[in-house]
């Protein structure tokens, strides 16, 4: 089963550019998930405790509160959730539902901290990604209040 995972890990964007081996590595710690449309994958304000790399469908991104939910920004294939999972002591600071039938390949966080201190170098480009999808989801966020109070962006 390994081996299918090497191959759709290897094809997913954000892994563009790690060698073949760093690849294998990062998909002998992952196991492949399915959700439903519109289940809460992640809820804002718990523990967060994996990582996921959506191979299939979409998720929504979302700021919620008691009464209404905005959604910051849609992922598609190619793309990362649950990136609070790296950091220690972690609540989600989003919700993330699927908006339809969607697939992705999931880690547990604690595993690929772990991995991160022990291999320096796929850590350094793992967390340097990473970084990246954290700036984009401020600047959705930002993009998105904006709209809301009527500035054109």
């Amino acid at each position: 089963m390994t081996l299918g995972l090497d191959s759709i890990l290897g094809n997913h964007a954000f892994v563009q550019g790690l060698t073949v081996e760093q690849i294998k590595t990062l998909a002998s710690l992952a196991t492949q998930v399915a959700f439903d449309e519109n289940q809460i994958i992640l809820a804002d304000r718990e523990h967060s405790s994996a990582f996921y790399f959506l191979v299939s469908g979409s998720v929504a991104v979302e700021l919620r509160s008691a009464r209404y939910a905005v959604c910051v920004q849609a992922l598609g294939p190619g793309q990362i959730f649950g990136w609070s999972a790296l950091l220690d002591q972690q609540d989600t600071l989003f919700q993330v539902r699927a908006r339809e039938k969607t697939t992705a390949l999931r880690i547990e966080g604690t595993t690929l901290k772990q991995l991160c201190r022990t291999d320096p170098q796929l850590g350094t480009d793992i967390l340097q990604r990473t970084l990246q999808v954290v700036a984009s989801r401020v600047r959705a966020t930002e993009e998105r209040f904006a709209e809301m109070c009527g500035i054109r962006i």
